[in-house]
This record gives C-alpha cells, sequence and structure tokens, in this order.
C-alpha cells in the first residue's frame, strides 16, 4: 500500500500575496489575453486580472477558460495521481488569440505536461488559423504565448515549453501535495489548519 504524500495547506491570502509579488515582472510581458487553465487556474487568473491592465485598452485584461485534466482518481486512495494522457474538456476557438499576447495561468507546475499541451495545441491552432489568412495579414495575427503558475515544483518534469515561451512561476516549492483553498468543503478547517501546519 502506499504511502500518502505530504500535504501543504495553501491559503487564500497566500495565493493572493505570491500572485501581488508576481504581478509587476508579468506586466513586463504586456499580457493582452489571460487563458485559465480549469479548474486551478480559475482563481490565480482572476486575482492577476486585478493587478494588470491591457497594454491597448488601458482596461481589464481578458480572461478566456481552457478545461484540461491529468488527474484521475485511484481506486481506493484519498488522493488522485497524474494519470498518462491529457484530457480536452473545454476548448478555445483561435478568433481571440490571432496577433495577442496570451499569458497562460495554471496553479501548478507538476510534471509541466498539462502545460505543454495547452501551449503546444493552442501554438497549433493559432499557427493553423494563421496560415488561412491572407499572407500580407501574416505577421500582424502572430501570437506569442507565456505561462504563470502560481506553484512551481522542484522536480523532473514530464513535459516541456518552448524556449522562447516566457515563464514565470511565483514560487518554487518541494515536490509535495499543495491542498488549494478552492479544492476545501470546509475552509474554515481549512484555514485552521493551514495556520496550525504553518506554525509547527
Amino acid at each position: 500500500m502506499a504511502t500518502e504524500p505530504k500535504h501543504i495547506l495553501v491559503t487564500y491570502n497566500q495565493v493572493h500575496n505570491i500572485i501581488k509579488r508576481s504581478a509587476m515582472e508579468i506586466e513586463m510581458f504586456k499580457p493582452d489575453i489571460l487563458i485559465a487553465i480549469g479548474g486551478g487556474g480559475f482563481f490565480p487568473a482572476r486575482v492577476l486580472r486585478t493587478f494588470l491592465k491591457n497594454p491597448t485598452t488601458h482596461g481589464s485584461v481578458p480572461i478566456y477558460a481552457i478545461c484540461l485534466s491529468l488527474y484521475e482518481a485511484v481506486p481506493g486512495a484519498a488522493a488522485e495521481q497524474i494519470g498518462n494522457q491529457v484530457i480536452r474538456i473545454q476548448w478555445l476557438g483561435t478568433e481571440a488569440l490571432l496577433g495577442k499576447r496570451v499569458l497562460i495561468v495554471d496553479e501548478v507546475d507538476d510534471s509541466r505536461t498539462t502545460l505543454q499541451y495547452a501551449v503546444s495545441e493552442l501554438q497549433k491552432d493559432v499557427e493553423e488559423a494563421v496560415q488561412l489568412l491572407p499572407e500580407r495579414e501574416r505577421d500582424a495575427a502572430k501570437t506569442q504565448f507565456a505561462v504563470f503558475v502560481v506553484h512551481n515544483k522542484l522536480k523532473l518534469k514530464l513535459g516541456s515549453l518552448p524556449a522562447d515561451t516566457p515563464y514565470y512561476a511565483g514560487e518554487e516549492v518541494e515536490d509535495l501535495w499543495l491542498d488549494y483553498p478552492w479544492e476545501a468543503t470546509d475552509i474554515e478547517e481549512h484555514d485552521r489548519l493551514a495556520l496550525a501546519q504553518k506554525k509547527a
């Protein structure tokens, strides 16, 4: 029987403050659009939006969503484990992405498999859409992608990102199981345990 991995409880305030500290560096990328990878990227993308302004309109940066799943339930286990393939649950058309600077947001870079899938598939979709445009419009329609994660686990990655893709990690962490507050069913108990864990 496998032993349960050590869990670190993360609070909303901790995530908010990590994102706030990261926003100044991310602002240099000047994203036009945020793409949240659901479900873990939704809250971080919304918080990040508070600190970023669209470089063209100076208004809020719009958030789009894609939903991917790499984790799967394991019979008889309390936690999920990393699966073998990424499953596309919800995807995005390319119309809003052409010619934009797009920041893909997720909560954690664990194996990097989901991030690799998101970047490579979105890039492939955009490149196919650009090829359908008249040649004179193609340069203006090129899209640049970047990635932001709240936590990057310090471990060997199964996936990779293109070398020219800017990568921002709010915090580097050990390879432990992170319990995020949006996964808690009892947020007061989650916060109480997180505080006790911090004091220990």
